[in-house]
């Protein structure tokens, strides 16, 4: 990412167009999406035809699944993987469809650039060597997809071992084995027909069998021996959540506990993707009826990311591509089809002759009429999801008063530059992690966890201080050394993605170390097992740290008209503990509308000799 921007800075600068390396990173991402755009348009080429690589690549410009990761000041990994992977993808199905040595090295070139940007790349190795599998099941493996795929695993995988992380990855960890596996399987079935051609039926017969029982015997052992010693790695936590939704949450909470690792909604599906929910069958149909090597391609890639899009809101980014594709296939197929037929009307009414079926005209103007309707629909809401969700800054957050009127609510810069202005240069802050690149960035002060965290450890003695009474929290406070302590407030608001609601993660990740074994999840429940902050919520909830920092002087205040003081808008209920005192923290800040609280640690009481 960054010595790709480096690189188009001095490039432009060498033409002498004066550019700022901020501007170059801001527009980053709307330029690869526009490359992304045409490279959709070839590989639905090679698919199908040009026109539904036309239909294809219009889609992809608009579609909000990707829009979100492609908007100006989208500076991240996925701005530029997505282009990637797309590119290797066309060039793999050049190389398939040609079986040239040419196409399949550009093929290792994309998934040697497709590494080095984004560990997404995991998916796309695994993708192909399951292509030429099923090419190889249904008999369709032949010299082109040989030539292909030893070529593209050969060169890909020794330029992805000079990127540092990811080293011998490719040949000892278990994500990667799938490849290497089809490789060798790849050179077994090459062997095998070479001797089919070279000895009669009889001895080949009496050969392939003993030679089938010993290279599985070799290969068992080999695999077996390697995965007792270490020197094949198991999958990892997050590939195993992509297989079993449930596997995160019940080992793993720190990654279950990211709003990204959410399983996706349906309506999620439809205001990411609108029309490609009901176009994306279509075209998986128009690609089983005219099967070809390439469209057992799309269709592997359609089935598989669909599902992973369902266990992983975040994989929505690698769904959207495809579900263009396979709708550009589609509507191109129906179109074509439907437009033929007006067209074979007109000539009949010249010649005089009848229609072949009744209402023939009817049927095809109805068809096409609802396809432009759904076309124009789409336009509309692509626009409407751009500008209203993925248009504004994350920091700010804009809402609409009940007279139409839009209210903004910076409270998250504010509370930064009060931390920046007003404490020490060396202060050290605790926040829960989402917060932490904002922190870091925009006061410029330390912080204990942040989004690239991977101790989990560390994060779990945060989650304990949160969920430990104030006691209890100021022992790991003053180990930590901790000097503020940082909390998001949606209550006078209704702003839903508050430290409250985040909570109960809070307690899962810090009860999963052995110095949290004390934290149980089930002890912030109610009897009936409801997670509840008023009156009827568990006494460990309402006396616990966090619940004390979001609520403190919450219980003055009057949110809404004939509701009770200390009125939480996003829980809809009156706080069961109003009256309380904190002991070992005081108020330091709290933003205009409370959305951020800041609140000082006290130093120790002195002590005389």
């Amino acid at each position: 990412l960054m010595v790709t921007s480096a690189f188009i800075y001095h490039v432009l600068n060498w033409f002498h167009i004066t550019i700022e390396v901020r501007n170059v990173c801001v527009f980053f991402a709307p330029l690869f999406s526009s490359c992304t755009t045409l490279v959709t348009y070839g590989l639905t080429k090679e698919l199908k035809d040009s026109k539904a690589g036309l239909v294809a690549a219009a889609m992809i410009a608009i579609v909000p699944g990707y829009i979100s990761r492609s908007v100006a000041g989208s500076y991240d990994n996925e701005g530029i993987a997505i282009f990637c992977m797309l590119f290797t993808y066309y060039m793999w199905i050049k190389a398939v469809k040609t079986g040239s040595v040419y196409w399949a090295a550009m093929c290792s070139l994309g998934y040697f650039y497709m590494v080095s940007s984004w560990g997404g790349y995991v998916f796309l190795i695994n993708l192909i060597p399951i292509h030429v599998l099923v090419l190889m099941v249904t008999g369709r493996f032949s010299h082109r997809i040989y030539i292909a795929y030893s070529t593209m695993y050969c060169l890909g995988t020794i330029l992805s071992m000079q990127i540092s992380f990811v080293g011998f990855q490719p040949v000892q960890s278990s994500e990667h084995m799938a490849a290497f596996g089809t490789f060798g399987l790849c050179q077994i079935y090459a062997f095998v027909e070479y001797l089919r051609f070279r000895l009669s039926k009889d001895y080949f017969q009496i050969l392939f069998k003993n030679l089938a029982i010993l290279a599985l015997v070799i290969f068992g052992t080999i695999a077996i021996i390697l995965g007792i010693t270490g020197k094949i790695a198991p999958w990892t936590g997050r590939f195993y959540s992509l297989l079993d939704p449930s596997y995160a949450k019940n080992n793993i909470p720190i990654i279950a506990s990211v709003s990204e690792h959410q399983p996706t909604t349906w309506s999620s599906f439809y205001f990411d993707l609108q029309m490609h929910v009901f176009m994306f069958p279509a075209g998986l149909y128009f690609c089983f009826k005219h099967l070809t090597d390439a469209n057992i391609f799309i269709i592997i890639y359609g089935v598989t990311s669909i599902y992973f899009a369902g266990v992983m809101v975040r994989l929505m980014l690698v769904l959207a591509p495809v579900c263009c594709i396979l709708s550009g296939i589609g509507v191109s197929s129906i179109l074509s089809t439907f437009m033929k037929n007006l067209e074979t009307t007109r000539k009949e009414k010249r010649n005089k002759r009848q229609d072949t079926y009744p209402v023939k005209t009817e049927v095809a103007l109805s068809v096409v009429g609802m396809m432009t309707l759904f076309l124009i629909t789409y336009t509309f809401h692509c626009t409407w999801v751009t500008s209203e969700a993925y248009s504004s800054p994350s920091i700010v957050l804009a809402a609409k008063q009940y007279d139409g009127s839009k209210i903004i609510f910076d409270d998250f810069r504010e509370a930064y530059y009060w931390l920046r202005e007003n404490t020490p240069e060396d202060a050290k802050v605790m926040s829960w992690w989402d917060y932490g690149y904002q922190i870091t960035a925009m006061a410029n002060r330390t912080i204990l966890v942040d989004n690239n965290t991977w101790n989990n450890t560390h994060i779990s003695r945060v989650g304990q201080a949160m969920a430990s009474t104030e006691d209890k929290a100021y022992e790991i406070m003053r180990e930590l050394d901790v000097d503020y302590v940082l909390v998001w407030f949606g209550g006078l608001t209704g702003y839903a993605s508050d430290d409250i609601n985040k909570f109960l993660w809070m307690v899962r990740i810090g009860g999963s170390t052995e110095k949290g074994k004390h934290i149980k999840e089930e002890d912030y429940y109610t009897k009936t097992g409801e997670f509840r902050v008023d009156k009827e919520g568990s006494p460990i909830l309402l006396n616990c740290l966090m619940y004390k920092m979001c609520y403190y002087r919450f219980g003055e205040m009057y949110t809404e008209q004939g509701k009770p003081s200390g009125y939480d808008r996003v829980r809809n209920v009156e706080i069961g503990n109003k009256d309380f005192q904190l002991d070992v923290l005081e108020e330091a800040y709290t933003t205009e509308h409370w959305l951020v609280r800041i609140y000082k640690v006290k130093k120790l009481d002195n002590r005389g000799l």
